[in-house]
């Protein structure tokens, strides 16, 4: 069994990270094996919206785009994976940058496959870490959440985190890791049943 968490902050140990990792500890201590991704360490480019918006990645080949970025690794190894968790920080009550731009095309390469999409039915963690007021986190979390649908990912937690909440979130986290890994392993049902 193996869990795949993915953190689109720039800072390798800031609050995003240190929550991505705590998911990652309670997987790992409920049997799961874990890697932990940091995006903005790997170079994704942009998706070019070719043919007026849906190239070949609508008829469910490849982007055009690819072996020019390191997109479809990481997207290989979530393929690989049991489990999937993105944490992202909270910037204009939405969504990293980066984020975005990685999400953006794998919705784009995942969806038209619909039941033959790699990630399909994979059980999912979402987190968004706020700072400031941490009024945004709810907010990007459901734009996450638009996201899962569309991967056709199995949502088992979503964490909003801010200042004022991080340490209760932070244990919820490695909790939600632990959960993730039982269900896993108790066999988690399909996408299709889980909807």
């Amino acid at each position: 069994m193996k869990i795949v968490a993915i953190q689109s902050s720039a800072g390798k140990e800031g609050l995003t990270s240190r929550l991505a990792q705590a998911v990652l500890r309670g997987a790992a201590a409920a049997g799961a094996e874990t890697e932990l991704i940091h995006l903005n360490h790997h170079h994704i480019k942009v998706c070019k919206a070719c043919a007026r918006g849906w190239g070949q990645c609508r008829k469910g080949q490849d982007c055009i785009q690819k072996g020019e970025d390191d997109f479809y690794a990481i997207h290989e190894r979530l393929a690989a994976a049991d489990g999937i968790v993105f944490a992202t920080p909270v910037y204009f009550w939405d969504l990293s940058e980066s984020a975005k731009v990685f999400l953006d095309r794998l919705r784009r390469i995942e969806w038209p496959r619909k039941e033959n999409a790699p990630l399909r039915g994979k059980a999912f963690i979402g987190i968004a870490a706020a700072g400031g007021s941490g009024t945004g986190a709810p907010m990007a979390i459901s734009n996450l959440e638009r996201y899962v649908s569309y991967l056709q990912l199995q949502p088992l937690a979503q964490l909003p985190v801010s200042r004022q909440n991080r340490d209760l979130q932070m244990a919820a986290a490695e909790q939600a890791g632990r959960f993730m890994a039982e269900q896993i392993q108790a066999g988690l049902p399909t996408w299709k049943e889980a909807w």
